[in-house]
Order: C-alpha cells, then sequence, then structure tokens
C-alpha cells in the first residue's frame, strides 16, 4: 500500500468549514469540502491523529480506490480487482455500507450485496473459507459512495460514529450530538475563553453533554480517547506501534490538563430526572472535578463562579414541536434574556435554537448567527455579547389588576420583571386591559369567575383570550393563506409577551391552543396528556376543566347563560341533555333541583369527565350517563322527560357511529325524535354554533318555535354574536 492516503470525512451538514479548519489543524492537506464531508491527503499518522482528535468528524474514511460503473456489474468488478487479503483474512468479519444511487443500483441494501459478493468471492480460499457478515462489530467495515457514476470505495477506520464518545450512556429526550455539541462551543468562542481561564455555564444542561465536551476541550482531552474498538483494530494495514505513540501521547495531554486548576463548568436543568443521568454522564467522562449539575429553573439562573470570572453561558433550549408551544416558549425565552441581563452582566453568551424567532424576544441583540443544521432541522446559533448597549429597550407597563373576585385574583409572578413590550404588544396590552376594567365589573357583580376578556377585537391579533379563575386560556385562529406566516408568528408573540402583564398572571398560567377548521377525526384528537384537571366555580356548582390536553377545556363559556336557565328551571323534573359533552348543564339542573338527570353521549372520555363534574358536587345518585350515538338512542328511547337540552356538533363522524352526523341536514330528524320525548308542556332547547346554520321553516309548521339567541349571550360575548344560536320548542 501507499505512504499516502486520500481521507474522506463525514460530518452533520453545515459543519463542513469548521471540519476543514480543524482537519487542517491536525495534518489533512490539499483539503477541499463537500455537503457534510470534507477530503484531503494524509500519511496513516495523520489519519490516526484524525480519529483520535476530531471533535467533528462522524467518520474518518480512508478511499481504496475511486472508479466509473455504469451497472452492477461494473461495481462488482471494480470491488472484486481490490487485493482485499491486505485488508482482511479469509475467515474475518466484515460490514458493508452503501450510499447514493444511480447506474442501475436503486437499491442500497442491493448495491451493498454486490459489494460484500465482490469482496468475499476475492477472499475465499482454496478450502472454501470466506469472510462472514457481522454488522455490529466486524473485522473491516467497507463503505462505497456513488456520486454521479463515480463510485468511492472506502475503509471506514473509524468504526462506530465518532460522535459517540462513550460517556453519554443516558440521554435526554431531544439529545444533541456531541460532534454537533463541540461545534456550537468552538463557534462559540470557548477555546479562547477557556484558554483565558473563563467560565461556562448551561442554564438548560440536559444530561450534560455542552458541559462534558467543553471541558473536554479545555483540559485538552482527546474526544475518543476512551474509545476501545476502532474501524481499524482487525484491519491488516493496521500499524499497532504507530497507534500507541499517538494514543500515549493524548493520553499524557489529557494527564496534563487534567491536573491543571479545573475551570469553573456548570450546568442547571429544571427537570429533576435528568440530574443523576447527567452527572452519571459526567462521571464517566472521568470530569467529575470540573463539572458540576444542579437542579436550578431559568428563572432563577445565576452562574457564581469564584473570583468575578466572566465566561460564556451556551444552552440549547427546547424549540417547540406541539401546537401550543408557543406561550411557554416564548416566556422561557423572555426568562433568560431576562436572566443574561441581570446576572451575567459583559458576559458571552449562545444561544443554539431551532426557533430564531424566540431568540429575538430575549431582550438582547445577537452580534452574530451561525446557521446549523440539527439533524433535518434548521437552526440558528445566536452569540451575544451581554453588555447594556446591546440591550433592546421598550415600553414597559406593570399591569393594573381590576378583576372579577377575590377569588379569581391570579397569582403575580414575582420571579421576573415584565417584558419589554413592542408598540404593538403594548397596543394589545392596552386593549386587554380596557376590556378588563369593564368586563372585570360584570364579573364582581355576577360573581363568574370564568369568562372571555378577549376575541379577535383587532383582526391583526386574531386570538380568544379566556380566564378560567387564576389560569389564561388563549385560542389562536389560524391565519388566513394571504397572511404572512411570519408576521403572523410575530403578532403572536407580541400578544403573549403582553398577556401576563394585562392580565397580571403568571407566564407559567398561559395555555395556548391553535383553533382551526377541523376535519375527519383531527376533531377527536389530544393535544397533549397532561391530565391535568383545574376545578372552577359557576352558579353555586364545582366543574373541572382541562385547559392542556384537548381543544376545547370541558367547559363552554358562551353557554353560561343556558346553564343558568336550565338550572333555574329543572326543579322537580325529569331532565334529558343530549351531546351531553362533560354533562355540566345536567350538573346545573341537578343543583336545581331536578327529579333526574340523563346524559348522552358517544365519547366514553368525556362521560368519564361528566361523572367526576356530578361526583365532586354529590351527584351521583338518580343521574345516568349513558353511552351511544344520539339519534340511535333517541329511536329507541321510550321514556320522557319535562326539559331536554341538544347542543349538538356541526358534524361527527366518529368510528363508534353508522354513518356521519351534519347537524344542517339531520336536526329536523333530530328534533322530531327529540320533541317526541317531551312530557306534555315541557321545553326543549337547541343550540348549536355553526355559523351558516338555518333552522328548518317547517319546524314552526308543527312545533311552537321562539329563538332566544340574544337572551343566551352574556357581555362577554356580546362582541361576537355568532358564537351560537339557540332556540326554545315545545309541542303544540
Amino acid at each position: 500500500m501507499s505512504d499516502r492516503f486520500e481521507l474522506y470525512l463525514t460530518c452533520p451538514k453545515g459543519l463542513e468549514g469548521l471540519l476543514a479548519e480543524e482537519a487542517r489543524g491536525l495534518g489533512l492537506e490539499d483539503v477541499r469540502e463537500h455537503t457534510s464531508a470534507i477530503r484531503g491527503d494524509a500519511d496513516m499518522e495523520t489519519a490516526y491523529r484524525l480519529c483520535l482528535w476530531s471533535r467533528l468528524a462522524n467518520r474518518v474514511l480512508l478511499v481504496l480506490k475511486r472508479f466509473n460503473m455504469r451497472n452492477a456489474d461494473d461495481l462488482y468488478d471494480g470491488v472484486n480487482a481490490v487485493d482485499w487479503q491486505d485488508h482482511l483474512e479469509s475467515n474475518g468479519s466484515l460490514a458493508v455500507e452503501f450510499s447514493g444511487h444511480g447506474s442501475g443500483i436503486d437499491n442500497t441494501h442491493f448495491g451493498a450485496l454486490k459489494v460484500k459478493d465482490g469482496i468475499v468471492d476475492k477472499l475465499r480460499n482454496a478450502a472454501g473459507e470466506r469472510p462472514s457478515v457481522d454488522k455490529l462489530n466486524p473485522d473491516l467495515r467497507v463503505h462505497l459512495r456513488l456520486e454521479r457514476g463515480e463510485a468511492i470505495l472506502s475503509l471506514d477506520l473509524s468504526g462506530h460514529s465518532l460522535h459517540q464518545r462513550g460517556y453519554r450512556l443516558q440521554q435526554g429526550a431531544a439529545p444533541l450530538k456531541e460532534n454537533l455539541a463541540a461545534a456550537v462551543l468552538i463557534r462559540a468562542g470557548w477555546p479562547r475563553i477557556a484558554a483565558e481561564g473563563g467560565a461556562l455555564a448551561d442554564p438548560m444542561c440536559g444530561v450534560g453533554t455542552f458541559l462534558v465536551e467543553a471541558a473536554m476541550i479545555a483540559a485538552d482531552i482527546a474526544p475518543n480517547l476512551k474509545r476501545e474498538r476502532w474501524g481499524f483494530t482487525a484491519w491488516l494495514g493496521h500499524v499497532p506501534a504507530l497507534w500507541r505513540k499517538l494514543h500515549d501521547e493524548a493520553l499524557a495531554r489529557a494527564e496534563a490538563g487534567l491536573a491543571r486548576p479545573p475551570l469553573w463548568i456548570r450546568g442547571y436543568e429544571a427537570d429533576p430526572r435528568l440530574i443523576q443521568p447527567g452527572r452519571n454522564n459526567v462521571e464517566r467522562a472521568g470530569l467529575s472535578d470540573w463539572v458540576k449539575i444542579y437542579q436550578g429553573e431559568v428563572g432563577s439562573f445565576e452562574p457564581r463562579p469564584d473570583q468575578n470570572q466572566k465566561g460564556l453561558v451556551i444552552c440549547n433550549p427546547p424549540y417547540g414541536e406541539r401546537l401550543g408551544d408557543e406561550a411557554s416558549l416564548l416566556y422561557l425565552y423572555q426568562n433568560l434574556g431576562e436572566r443574561l441581563r441581570q446576572a451575567c452582566l459583559n458576559w458571552e453568551a449562545a444561544v443554539f435554537t431551532g426557533a430564531p424567532d424566540l431568540g429575538k424576544r430575549m431582550g438582547i441583540r445577537s452580534h452574530k448567527q451561525y446557521a446549523f443544521w440539527n439533524g433535518a432541522l434548521p437552526c440558528k446559533l445566536l452569540l451575544i455579547k451581554v453588555q447594556p448597549d446591546q440591550f433592546v429597550t421598550g415600553e414597559r407597563r406593570q399591569p393594573e389588576r381590576e378583576r372579577g373576585s377575590d377569588a379569581a385574583q391570579p397569582a403575580v409572578s414575582q420571579a421576573s420583571e415584565p417584558a419589554r413590550l413592542s408598540e404593538g404588544g403594548q397596543m394589545f396590552a392596552n386593549r386587554l386591559l380596557k376590556n378588563l376594567k369593564q368586563l372585570g365589573k360584570w364579573a364582581k357583580r355576577e360573581n363568574v369567575t370564568c369568562y372571555r376578556v378577549y376575541d379577535a377585537d383587532m383582526p391583526e391579533y386574531a386570538l380568544a383570550i379566556d380566564l378560567y379563575q387564576d389560569w389564561v386560556h388563549v385560542q389562536e385562529y389560524a391565519a388566513p393563506r394571504s397572511i404572512d406566516p411570519e408576521k403572523a408568528q410575530a403578532r403572536l408573540f407580541d400578544a403573549l409577551a403582553a398577556i401576563p402583564q394585562a392580565l397580571g398572571v403568571d407566564q407559567s398560567r398561559v395555555v395556548i391552543k391553535r383553533r382551526e377548521r377541523q376535519s375527519g377525526t383531527r376533531q377527536y384528537e389530544r393535544q397533549s396528556s397532561q391530565g391535568q384537571f383545574t376545578e372552577v366555580s359557576e352558579g353555586g356548582v364545582k366543574l373541572l376543566v382541562n385547559l392542556t390536553d384537548y381543544l376545547d377545556t370541558g367547559l363552554f363559556l358562551d353557554h353560561r347563560p343556558m346553564r343558568m336557565r336550565i338550572q333555574r328551571e329543572a326543579a322537580g323534573k325529569r331532565f334529558l341533555n343530549l351531546f351531553c359533552y362533560t354533562a355540566t348543564a345536567s350538573v346545573h339542573a341537578a343543583k336545581g333541583g331536578a327529579r333526574s338527570t340523563t346524559s348522552v353521549d358517544l365519547s366514553k372520555t368525556y362521560l368519564d369527565w361528566a361523572r367526576r363534574n356530578l361526583s365532586l358536587n354529590g351527584f351521583s345518585d338518580k343521574n345516568r350517563l349513558e353511552q351511544g350515538d344520539v339519534m340511535a338512542w333517541l329511536q329507541n328511547c321510550r321514556e320522557e322527560y319535562e326539559l331536554i337540552f341538544i347542543d349538538p356538533p356541526t358534524f361527527s363522524n366518529s368510528k363508534r357511529m353508522e354513518g356521519v352526523f351534519d347537524v344542517q341536514r339531520d336536526h329536523v330528524e333530530l328534533l322530531d325524535l327529540a320533541v317526541a320525548r317531551l312530557a306534555p308542556g315541557g321545553v326543549l332547547y337547541f343550540s348549536n354554533n355553526f355559523r351558516k346554520f338555518q333552522l328548518d321553516e317547517r319546524l314552526a309548521e308543527r312545533y311552537a318555535v321562539e329563538e332566544i339567541s340574544a337572551q343566551t349571550l352574556d357581555p362577554d360575548f356580546a362582541r361576537n354574536t355568532k358564537i351560537h344560536r339557540a332556540w326554545r320548542i315545545q309541542a303544540r
């Protein structure tokens, strides 16, 4: 074999320039960049050094041969022509990885099979002995990359990917790969800061990847020093003496680095479940004297190194993958920016994020930004000098607090200063304050603790905001396609920043969801799975709401007047609640003295919720819950009721029912079946929220029909009179 080789180093997308710079420093010559890779020329010593010392590469591939190929036969012949006896014993093991397509190879498994056949047939000896396949720990890893009709055949010197340092056996839900973490640290200037004796803190450290990588850089520890098995370990071209020399040199450098006084490197993590896994990772890396991990919230983050040291704050905040994450993430970034301004003055900061728009909400300008990829997700690294001239100034306003009653007063956070609001955010806050002042007087007078305080009053802020005692439930109406998504997102962030200040609530008690037209089974999907129920009060009853897990909360606030009407009229009557949802109307009927209540719904989840609502008020007896398709249930029902309430969905195609329910098409049949169950003199209340609904005129010929929509709207829905329509119906 030659003394010089072509090396091909792979890396995460976006790291090519950094890897090229690192590889040159480790001895690679004639370096050229490719997508997610670099290549260059080197001797064997440099190849070993790259395996041992590269903090950024995934793999170090030693190119054996390049050849043109037109078809699978060319692939087999090109591979078979290599002197494989120089690389692998006949009784050895191998694994083949194949990437690319074309030249008659459209399946990577087929391509790998042809490469394997070419190697095995070359090495089969006279006794018929041939290499076996071992995908986990082979003696030789072979890689073939097909690129525009050219086959690049290589040996994988690294074995398992170099990002797998061996210390991180436990990881969090969204781990950052070690080589990407190292790249972020290098871009953030950590090697320079560490050389100057600076400190490092990560306020959202997870299981400590940034911390360990930073300590290894500062202590001059080769990232793969502890790796025991390499891709070259059983390769016949391996030069053990040369490897031992380089490995011994790296050991000596690590010992010298660890003998120096350790730098101040600290991590803080809010999730207590990640603390011990993070500490275990630090211990496996041999860096317990350098790195410490504590439990702590971002809102109370304050690095305190010795002797007033300055340094680098680095973190990888969550990006948000679910609808509704915007509120918690916005406040997280705001808290981070506040802690940087208050506790890290004159430090440097590096925020690695997949949501750069949220980075703008920290209230500090970044002086540099770098593009990265975290897997398939585009990300930005925001570099910040935490100095007053970089702080974003803006209006700030302390919240006025005039709420419905003392019981509804929210807990105001004392942990953070009010966020700096943009001009649009301040305008939105002013509208919220105005609404709160007006509605608060009515709510206090009527003892209403859950009500709507804002409903798209300003078209550019298309939100519905409801107060549930000391919680705020925000629904974002999906913007029309004509609206620039970035502008819509910016306005949402403006509004979310204003809400805690204007309404006087803690940021942690703001929940956001996106409301858009639902189709198919999506109308039944859970939004989350927190299972957190909150008890609220209304008209002398207690009800359970869930603000996080479903699009609706379990309590339709616009039906409050209807529920109170039912409570006033229910005394001594048999009450039937169809499409009962969580049976809040049944609870009110029972509170009003109903002789019995029957509640029908198709959803077991909602009926379980209904059972809890009834039990919470001591109404478990004489209050029946029935699971079933309402139309089919009515056809089989023979009982009579003096009071019936029907609030059907606009559309339903649940797999538990036959066919599809459409309120416009099916309401006549529904009402005919329901009126047939009315006792003499009984009353049926019918309501729905389909904006285009038209009650069939023929119903008025058979029944006494009175529209009462205006009577079923309280002041908090006076701005949105189309929220629902309601009718009072009696048999003639």
